[in-house]
């Protein structure tokens, strides 16, 4: 179910609880849907950007190329995390500009080049990915959302 962006500071600055498998039909399953029908203007949601404070985040696996950033585009290809925690971080790190739905302007941020995250998949599987590029960026946005961390 698509759901409303929450844009209440107080509730974005709460740390996020675990995530359950019972999660997955419900706030992962609506993260899911909430960024494919965002998928134009955002790249990356966490589940406090719907208003509970869960450990759950999903990106589009295609922000890379572009995909979903234009009309008539096709779904996009989503991962949704829960429970992600980092295994393993760059020693380099850049200054990013970043936005969010539930902020207002952009902001600079210290990311890192790639990240490796351990996690549990939509099937309740675990899993250990990593990440480069944009899509490194990208979850450690969702990231610090778990965190309580507004950028």
């Amino acid at each position: 179910m698509v759901r409303e962006i929450n844009r209440d500071i107080e509730i974005l600055k709460i740390k996020a609880r675990t995530a359950t498998k019972n999660d997955i039909t419900g706030i992962a399953q609506d993260l899911a849907d909430t960024l494919q029908a965002y998928r134009m203007t955002c790249v990356g949601m966490a589940a406090n950007m719907l208003g509970e404070p869960k450990a759950v985040i999903a990106i589009c696996l295609d922000a890379e190329n572009g995909a979903g950033n234009f009309p008539g585009a096709g779904p996009a290809d989503i991962l949704v995390m829960l429970n992600p925690k980092y295994e393993k971080q760059s020693g380099k790190t850049y200054i990013a500009e970043e936005g969010c739905l539930s902020l207002p302007d952009k902001r600079e941020v210290k990311r890192s080049e790639w990240v490796e995250v351990s996690y549990r998949d939509m099937k309740w599987q675990k899993k250990r990915q990593k990440f480069t590029g944009l899509l490194a960026e990208i979850v450690q946005h969702e990231m610090d959302h778990l965190e309580g961390k507004i950028i």
